[in-house]
């Protein structure tokens, strides 16, 4: 009511225009980047619906979810063009989307998670995949928060609290209603492939007898087998998914320039019933897995072909329209904004935009640079004394 009063009294341009000013100032926060919104819709969620109805804030997570990560297949789809091709045997794919399942991925690319997220837009799971994450992913602007948000697992490497986590985590994963299906995405390796982790990870096998891979490092089996063991009765499947790019080792910053990608997941599908029951032989199955992996990844680098018939899952417009949608509700205030900052503000007003401007693209560079080959995590470039033995 103040800005209306404020509004009508004043009568210059300039008056009328730093009211305006006043009153985007106080929105720009919360209006003008929409993932801040959809962060804002979350903390809501949290106090006032998660409380007293669980089943109806996972429902609604679902819709503010899609809508956040939708904006990542949406570039990838419309804007790069990257095109994903499912390799999967017909009777087994007939499941997707009717069921929750874990998928066991390779961590062997920059972004292999966007091919995952593309095909899980395209068949309508986006709004409901979690991640098994090192705790440092929750801390991530916007992408991070919405993964909390959205109870993804986020693991300290400290067995005796990872292991309650684990726990907790994959029960409430079995608790959403019928089709809201949930997807659980591992990556066992623990962290994105180097030279340096996979000649690490050649010394270990070598001691311990376990499969050589050129292509994987070792997967870490403790919480996969755990995972297993708790999901034993409540889950009907686990997903094995290796992805391969037909050229080379593409970025996100390749997608972001626009260079069109071709991908293809090759999947197979496992009973949980039919999984072993210790963590001992659950162990033994996660590394024989990886290797089957190893052995496709190899053959596709020499062939170019998969053992699995390859199935186009057509795109759908939905992340398009969302992400258009976003675009008006967002960029046309703030270039209304800025435009008028430009003829109208003060010196000190532009340095401020400025500014922000200069935030926003290092924000952008430090979530990217998340995705580096060469900036993963520390895990498997040292070889403790622990792992040795």
């Amino acid at each position: 009511m103040s800005y209306l009063i404020c509004f009508t009294t004043t009568r210059s341009k300039q008056d009328r225009f730093k009211v305006q000013c006043q009153i985007l100032e106080d929105k720009i926060i919360g209006a003008v980047h929409h993932g801040e919104l959809e962060e804002l819709a979350y903390l809501l969620l949290s106090l006032i619906i998660w409380p007293f109805d669980k089943t109806l804030y996972r429902k609604v997570n679902y819709y503010l979810a899609y809508a956040s990560w939708c904006q990542f297949t949406s570039v990838g789809q419309w804007w790069a063009g990257c095109e994903c091709v499912l390799h999967m045997d017909p009777e087994e794919r007939r499941h997707l989307a009717r069921e929750h399942m874990m998928v066991i991925m390779n961590h062997k690319y920059e972004i292999d998670w966007l091919m995952a997220w593309i095909l899980a837009e395209r068949i309508r799971m986006l709004g409901t995949t979690k991640i098994y994450g090192k705790k440092v992913l929750q801390l991530i602007p916007l992408i991070g928060w919405a993964w909390w948000f959205t109870e993804s697992l986020f693991l300290k490497r400290d067995w005796t609290k990872d292991k309650q986590i684990i726990q907790e985590g994959v029960r409430t994963a079995v608790e959403y209603p019928d089709n809201y299906w949930v997807t659980l995405l591992l990556f066992p390796e623990g962290t994105r492939l180097t030279n340096q982790k996979l000649e690490n990870s050649h010394i270990v096998a070598k001691e311990k007898g376990y499969p050589i891979m050129k292509h994987h490092l070792l997967p870490r089996p403790k919480g996969f087998a755990y995972s297993i063991q708790e999901l034993k009765g409540k889950l009907n499947a686990v997903y094995d998914a290796t992805v391969v790019f037909d050229d080379g080792y593409p970025s996100l910053m390749d997608v972001l320039h626009g260079k069109k990608i071709m991908s293809r997941i090759r999947a197979r599908r496992y009973e949980v019933k039919d999984l072993p029951d210790s963590e001992e032989e659950l162990s033994e199955w996660l590394r024989n897995l990886f290797k089957e992996k190893d052995d496709v990844v190899e053959k596709f680098y020499q062939t170019k072909e998969l053992d699995r018939p390859g199935f186009r899952i057509p795109k759908r417009y939905n992340d398009l329209v969302m992400h258009i949608f976003w675009i008006i509700v967002t960029l046309v205030p703030l270039l209304f904004y800025l435009v008028n900052v430009l003829f109208y503000g003060s010196l000190l007003h532009k340095a401020v935009i400025v500014l922000v401007f200069v935030l926003v693209n290092l924000l952008a560079k430090f979530m990217i640079g998340f995705t580096q080959l060469e900036k993963g995590s520390a895990y498997g470039k040292v070889i403790t004394k622990k792992k040795a033995e």
